[in-house]
């Protein structure tokens, strides 16, 4: 009998901020995607990268100020970075957990860049802040350079641009992987964004927005299930008003209209309503869970969340 397909996306709060935090949290997630694991899905796992890229692209930036001899690391390689640092807690947490249940199984991470479209009208409106806070010399000689700020609290930080997921490069390896019955985690931090020239890619200065990424990944694998985790246990109308309304279910043609309505909030719930629309589409088939990590097991046939599906 042919296994089903799942891909997990794990959200801030299935791999916590700080090194300490990750360990812990990482190792809560581990005994979750276990049960999936154990009940004979095939399992595909994705992840935010938020605290980590920061923390990173911040730790390089400050670096070259300190030794302007060296070469500033640019925004993909950052994004590269992540992804290696994130997937080598996870696989290992999740490696553990089951081994620790009598299931031998490898796990491994793929680094996964994804193509973004050059004309996308992201790049001309950047909205995402990275970095740290800079002043007003400072961020002068970011603009000299090409790149975009935003003034904040305190002075000035960069902005990049987040445009649409177009395709993934490494889409056959995971697929291969995934046929082979490993567990893989893939397109972390919604992918190293990338512009294909001729034969060449490169990496291109932006991020991108890492439920969109996950819903591009689930289609391309043909999942049957796609499990956004967030630090909520359902989508809500009216969100923290006194006429919140949690949602249980909704059909595809619900959830489209409450996005246009402007139901969910933009960064937070909106992009992962409008990733469970990419992925499901026009199929019956297909059903997206939004839903809340906080105990050591997920079950998909009693779970409390938000289940959209056509």
């Amino acid at each position: 009998m042919k296994k089903k397909k799942i891909v997990i996306a794990l959200g801030h709060h299935a791999l916590g901020t700080t090194l300490p935090e990750q360990k812990i949290a990482t190792m809560k997630t581990a005994k979750a995607i276990a049960g999936f694991i154990k009940d004979d899905y095939q399992v595909l796992i994705t992840h935010g990268n938020g605290p980590q890229v920061g923390m990173i692209h911040m730790a390089m930036a400050e670096f070259c100020r300190i030794y302007p001899e060296y070469t500033a690391t640019p925004m993909s390689v950052c994004s590269a970075m992540s992804q290696g640092y994130i997937g080598y807690d996870l696989q290992n947490a999740i490696r553990a957990e089951l081994l620790s249940r009598g299931i031998y199984k490898s796990v491994a991470t793929v680094l996964t860049q994804v193509v973004v479209d050059p004309y996308d009208d992201a790049f001309y409106h950047p909205t995402k802040i990275i970095g740290r806070v800079m002043d007003e010399t400072e961020a002068e000689a970011e603009e000299k350079k090409g790149n975009y700020v935003a003034k904040v609290e305190g002075g000035y930080r960069r902005i990049v641009a987040a445009p649409k997921p177009i395709d993934i490069v490494e889409i056959e390896s995971i697929r291969t992987l995934l046929d082979a019955d490993q567990v893989v985690i893939a397109c972390g931090g919604g992918g190293i964004p990338v512009l294909q020239q001729e034969n060449n890619l490169r990496g291109a200065s932006a991020v991108i927005e890492k439920d969109l990424a996950a819903a591009k990944l689930a289609s391309l694998v043909n999942a049957d299930t796609f499990v956004i985790l967030t630090g909520v246990e359902k989508a809500c109308l009216h969100y923290g008003t006194p006429q919140e309304k949690p949602l249980d279910e909704l059909s595809v043609a619900q959830a489209r209209q409450y996005l246009e309505d402007g139901q969910f909030e933009a960064g937070s719930m909106e992009p992962k309503i409008q990733a469970a629309l990419d992925f499901i589409g026009n199929s019956a088939i297909r059903r997206t869970i939004i839903t809340k990590l906080d105990n050591d097991s997920l079950d998909l046939s009693d779970v409390k969340g938000t289940l959209i599906h056509k």
